[in-house]
């Protein structure tokens, strides 16, 4: 569970949560990210429960760092990420336990339906759009929160997901890239009481190096190729009666065909980087 600046949330969701994890045998594992409230006080309130490891970011590493903190330090077969503003419902992740103990899935997404704000549906759309692109999807929410995997596979495979928000949908691309069995069961979210949302107008930043990420990663040939066929074929059309007329090559048409040899390079480029990463990954 990752936490910044969640010091009113954790006031309520933190004591609900050990007292969940005390009764099913659960394992625990916050991590403060920097947090600049008291955030680190609320949580070593409850230092002394040996179902909680608390662990401790000096400087705001990023909602992506925090969970990699925590999944490096888990000893369990599987792991669970949630929020720490007490949005996710406990109830849930024995939902997302029994589904993944049913059908061997190493990963289980909770699916928290239609998104609520026009920025963050937009976003979703266009990330799911390009990811659908690059391969099949056998889920909707693929930048849920909460989400169940096997720890070893989430260890062996968060090297090459970012330390920025785009965790949550990196890692889930890299178990179904890598051909993983995964499966999505609808939750409930809970309003938000405390704290206050990141969410706001420079989602639209993230979001779109978050596409970019995604493409880079994962088969940006797919990507680039083909829209750099495109603007070549459209270059050469608009140029052809241009041409015909003996009026030479325009600027537009020359233009238009060199960026196309542009992207296919772009996209060449980018398989390169993206192989070498995932080359990483397997070591």
């Amino acid at each position: 569970m990752p936490a910044y600046n969640e010091e009113k949330s954790l006031q309520k969701f933190l004591p609900e949560t050990i007292a969940f994890c005390n009764k099913k045998g659960y394992k625990l594992i916050v991590v403060n990210d920097g947090s600049t409230d008291n955030t680190l006080n609320e949580l070593n309130k409850h230092s002394r429960e040996s179902c909680l490891t608390i662990l401790h970011n000096k400087m705001n590493a990023g909602y992506g760092a925090a969970i990699k903190n925590g999944i490096r330090h888990s000893e369990t077969k599987y792991v669970v990420t949630l929020d720490a503003d007490g949005q996710h419902r406990l109830d849930d992740v024995e939902k997302l336990y029994q589904v993944a103990l049913e059908t061997d899935a190493d990963m289980v997404v909770g699916d928290r339906g239609k998104a609520s704000g026009r920025y963050r549906r937009l976003g979703k759309w266009f990330i799911r759009k390009t990811a659908s692109l690059l391969m099949p999807l056998p889920c909707s929410d693929i930048n849920s929160g909460m989400k169940l995997y096997n720890a070893k596979l989430g260890k062996k495979y968060i090297s090459i997901c970012p330390d920025t928000m785009a965790y949550s949908d990196i890692i889930l691309l890299t178990f179904v890239y890598k051909r993983c069995l995964v499966k999505e069961v609808p939750i409930t979210i809970n309003p938000r009481t405390d704290g206050k949302s990141t969410i706001g107008m420079h989602t639209a930043m993230d979001t779109l190096r978050e596409i970019v990420n995604i493409v880079v990663l994962f088969d940006p040939i797919r990507i680039f190729f083909p829209l750099g066929t495109l603007l070549i074929a459209i270059s050469l059309i608009w140029e052809a009666p241009i041409f015909f007329r003996g009026n030479g090559v325009s600027v537009g048409a020359m233009l238009g065909i060199i960026t196309g040899f542009m992207l296919y390079f772009f996209g060449i480029l980018a398989h390169q980087t993206g192989s070498f990463r995932k080359e990483m990954m397997e070591k």
